[in-house]
């Protein structure tokens, strides 16, 4: 496969990771489903926006560049054609630096949040994390301790099991770019490396 079609293809899946995560971290807004009254009673690691900015906002721009360069027609310098399309396989290796770092920031708030549980309203009618040490993935008897809101625990484990999932798989997509940028930029185009039988450009 070319380089430029690889990035493409790994462009058009990030797209919709990108929205899931969005749409899971804005979900988080809502334990339960429900409008909390109070947001200092949400859980601080929906505030870090780990969906939206690292799965979400920063994974739109790579993912863009990398669907732009199966097309890319950039000039040549210095007399060598290929020369635009390895500098635009370099940029895209640094967006795909910039996307790994997105993913991996949502991946890393989400298993913190799944390991810590959610704050909720406990038992001494005050809010707080009633969990330890992710002690309640193995027991689901001590979901009890939250009282509010309702079905806050599988909520909160469920939407950022989602970001974990997509944050992981981009990461994955995203170290696939590097390496594929860094062909492209060594390579330039197909028929340079004699990939996809050297029957086009990058």
């Amino acid at each position: 496969m070319c380089t430029g079609s690889c990035a493409k293809c790994l462009g058009g899946t990030l797209i919709p990771l990108a929205v899931f995560g969005f749409l899971a971290n804005v979900l988080l807004f809502f334990p339960g489903g429900k409008v909390i009254s109070n947001n200092d009673n949400l859980s601080a690691e929906v505030w870090y926006f780990g969906g939206i900015i690292g799965s979400g906002v920063l994974m739109i721009f790579p993912a863009l560049v990398f669907l732009g360069l199966k097309n890319n027609d950039c000039c040549g310098c210095c007399g060598n054609e290929g020369c635009g399309k390895r500098f635009a396989m370099f940029t895209s290796t640094i967006f795909a630096v910039i996307g790994f770092l997105g993913a991996a920031y949502s991946f890393v708030i989400s298993a913190v949040s799944i390991n810590k549980g959610p704050k909720c309203l406990t038992g001494n009618n005050t809010w707080d994390y009633p969990f330890h040490n992710g002690d309640y993935l193995s027991d689901q008897a001590l979901w009890n301790k939250c009282q509010e809101p309702a079905d806050v625990v599988p909520w909160n484990l469920t939407l950022f099991s989602i970001l974990l999932v997509v944050g992981g798989i981009q990461m994955v997509l995203c170290a696939i770019q590097v390496i594929n940028g860094l062909l492209g930029t060594l390579c330039g185009d197909c028929q340079c490396c004699g990939c996809c039988g050297g029957d086009g450009p990058v």
